[in-house]
């Protein structure tokens, strides 16, 4: 596992790159990288209070109301998403031409048993090929106790593994996919403090235990592709150009919101969690 000298990583980002070629191949070789500096606490600290302001208006977590493409009602979450040090830290990565093609909460309220199993996002995501690169951004702290990332080194490289739908009590994947047998003394726990981020591959072998503070942890997973990767299991896919240029085609494009809450694209956001629920054969595309 390999930490991050914040002072270095600024006169770094003032040259034009966010990352060392250190960070870079270490992030190839393990298959993640963190923690990685972001935002200062008080500008965490906003984001924090408005998308609390938005739970109160939905009478519940932010994360049971959007799912897939969390980002696409509020503006200061796709502000967020393209924040210029986090697209250059994954410019380092992936090259210039970035899109966003989703994004997810993954919240656990004080004292919550809520977990997630071993599991690589390469089982369910369908694309072509499996370059999602995705960064975990802490809203709140996601230290050890409070359930933060955990990861299998190099479990990238050992292919698709078996995974079994358990459906478990308190499991936050949606469909409770587990990969068994995992040696746990081999983890590496990522702790993050608030307006700090990771980056995983997309068949890094990773998982998270409960919340056992009293405090709650938000975290907010984006998923960055280059725009030659393609969407193979939902018809007309889309993605959001954050940086560069599109040559491909392959994505059609999302919509932009107006407002830190945007209401109408709400709509979007439910059409797209409608057609992951569905059956591969019986997905069409939007018209």
């Amino acid at each position: 596992m390999l930490f991050v000298d914040f002072k270095f990583l600024e006169i770094m980002w003032l040259m034009g790159r966010m990352l060392t070629n250190e960070q870079v191949n270490s992030y190839n070789s393990d298959g993640f990288l963190g923690p990685i500096g972001l935002l200062k606490p008080e500008e965490a600290a906003e984001i924090r209070h408005k998308i609390e302001k938005v739970e109160s208006e939905f009478a519940g977590q932010i994360q049971s109301r959007c799912k897939i493409k969390a980002h696409i009602p509020f503006l200061f979450l796709c502000e967020l998403i393209s924040h210029p040090k986090l697209l250059d830290a994954v410019e380092d990565i992936i090259g210039p031409d970035i899109m966003c093609w989703g994004s997810s909460f993954f919240q656990k309220e004080a004292r919550d048993p809520g977990f997630v199993s071993w599991h690589q996002d390469s089982t369910y995501y369908g694309l072509e090929p499996c370059e999602t690169l995705t960064a975990w951004i802490a809203i709140s702290e996601a230290s050890r106790e409070a359930g933060c990332m955990r990861f299998l080194p190099g479990s990238h490289n050992q292919g698709l593994y078996d995974h079994e739908e358990t459906l478990a009590e308190n499991n936050i994947l949606s469909r409770g996919q587990t990969v068994l047998g995992i040696d746990e003394a081999k983890a590496i726990h990522v702790p993050l403090k608030a307006g700090e981020f990771s980056f995983h591959k997309e068949d890094v072998l990773h998982a998270s235990d409960p919340n056992t503070t009293d405090d709650r942890r938000i975290g907010l997973s984006v998923h960055y592709i280059a725009p030659k990767v393609r969407e193979t299991g939902f018809p007309g896919a889309s993605a959001m150009l954050l940086r560069g240029e599109d040559q491909y085609g392959f994505w059609a494009e999302d919509i932009w919101p107006k407002d830190d809450f945007d209401r109408e694209a709400l709509n979007e956001v439910d059409r797209v969690w409608k057609m992951y629920q569905m059956k591969p054969e019986d997905r069409q595309p939007s018209l």
